[in-house]
């Protein structure tokens, strides 16, 4: 590729321009006016747009739901009441009343959602979309138009090497500690509170489950996550360094990374293509790890299941189920390959240098960092992700899509809101980023 062309790439992605740090400490040069939909199950969207008042925006509000209501405190606030048939055009009408420039919300795949972000874009409303990290545990996402498949960020490899050259070396240690407690107890008031009849009745929830049977599995299995968590460790102790072993990481069935990005209903289709080939392809002395995600609600009886689809195919006693509140770098590390759906599983996996199979539509399918092949071939002839390529690749996520922090805790909210405020009002969605001020 050209240097011409490699130029032309970046400012296609709008992802070339580096704000100088000064720059970044001045007033907005131009105020805007921003919408807040549904976003983090915590006071981040109702801080995040103080923090923009302050800086000369203006903020508004619509609650879809009692649960939006709790979480927004401050001015600018509205409540749709109707059905989502009425939803299109009393968005289209609230933009151009209010004269908005920027919409901002968090998972670009819930009904209302969608559905709001087409009325942005034939008003050439710009849309942000926030949700947890690709990179973890305390990065937040902010993308221009969606995360995923949806993404702006270049898939092609010179590209990526050349953004990277723009951005900061980024730290990748842990700062900010998280508060499942308070994540738990709010997401609870949450869902229980949007559950009501009233005010808002023909709310429409973006949930697969229904809150309460999924809060008494989440019990259940809190309850054994200590037990289940030495079983899974010692499981992966057990691995010998070099031995034929690769990692399937499960994935939320609610989350629409499986739901819109992926050809898969649930795990259980996934699972039987998976270890359908693993049985045939992977040698007979392999063995296969099944990640349970920690935050799976219970629902399904995972052991029963893999287990199930293990003998089915013919592998039963070499595939082996990992569940409670396990480390995944261990097993990540005692594996030579990870197979996801489109799992953030895989973000660490090419950090750690071990081979990557998605199955799924995901950000990281880019040549030289993931198995292009078919899965059959996965298991005998995948190769690690290029060193270069990974480093500049979370590189580039880390200063284009990302800011430091949590949504959910004190330092870690303050850090995302600072960031978040920080790339919006300057107009850095998608853009480097100086580590300096996150």
């Amino acid at each position: 590729m050209t240097a011409r062309r490699r130029a032309a790439n970046l400012r296609g992605c709008g992802l070339c321009r580096r704000a100088e740090t000064e720059s970044l400490l001045l007033p907005a040069a131009q105020p805007r006016r921003f919408l807040f939909l549904q976003g983090p199950i915590s006071p981040f969207f109702a801080q995040l747009a103080d923090a923009l008042r302050g800086l000369g925006h203006t903020a508004w509000r619509i609650n879809l739901c009692l649960g939006d209501r709790l979480f927004w405190k401050g001015p600018g606030a509205v409540d749709f009441t109707g059905r989502m048939g009425e939803w299109p055009g009393y968005l289209d009408a609230f933009l151009a009343r209010e004269a908005i420039t920027d919409l901002v919300l968090l998972g670009e795949q819930r009904p209302y959602h969608r559905l709001a972000i087409a009325a942005a874009k034939a008003r050439g409303v710009a849309v942000t979309v926030t949700d947890y990290g690709y990179l973890r545990p305390d990065w937040i996402v902010l993308e221009q138009d969606g995360m995923g498949p949806e993404s702006r960020f270049p898939r092609d490899p010179a590209t990526i090497l050349a953004l990277a050259a723009t951005c900061p070396e980024p730290d990748f240690a842990p700062r900010y500690a998280t508060n499942f407690a308070k994540q738990a107890r709010w997401d609870v008031l949450f869902h229980m509170a949007s559950d009501l009849p009233r005010p808002f009745r023909h709310y429409e929830s973006f949930l697969l489950h229904a809150p309460l049977p999924a809060y008494l599995g989440t019990a259940v299995r809190l309850l054994a996550r200590g037990r289940e968590s030495r079983a899974a460790a010692a499981r992966v102790a057990t691995i010998q360094p070099g031995s034929p072993c690769w990692l399937f990481a499960m994935q939320m069935e609610t989350d629409y990374s499986l739901r819109a990005y992926s050809d898969f209903t649930d795990n259980d289709s996934a699972l039987d293509l998976t270890i359908a080939s693993f049985a045939h392809h992977a040698g007979p002395g392999a063995q296969l790890l099944v990640k349970v995600h920690p935050l799976d609600p219970g629902l399904k009886r995972w052991r029963q299941r893999v287990m199930a689809i293990a003998a089915r195919h013919g592998a039963y006693g070499r595939v082996h189920l990992l569940d409670g509140a396990l480390d995944a770098d261990p097993a990540i590390l005692a594996s030579r390959g990870v197979i996801t759906i489109n799992s953030t599983l895989g973000f660490r996996a090419i950090q750690l240098g071990r081979a990557v199979k998605p199955l799924g539509r995901a950000l990281f399918d880019i040549p030289g960092l993931t198995w292009q092949g078919p899965l059959d071939g996965f298991w005998q002839q995948a190769t690690p992700p290029d060193p270069a390529l990974a480093t500049a690749f979370l590189r580039a996520i880390a200063g284009c899509l990302h800011v430091r922090g949590r949504f959910y805790d004190g330092p870690g909210l303050a850090a995302a809101v600072r960031g978040a405020a920080l790339r919006l009002d300057r107009g850095l969605v998608n853009q480097p980023l100086a580590e300096v001020l996150v």
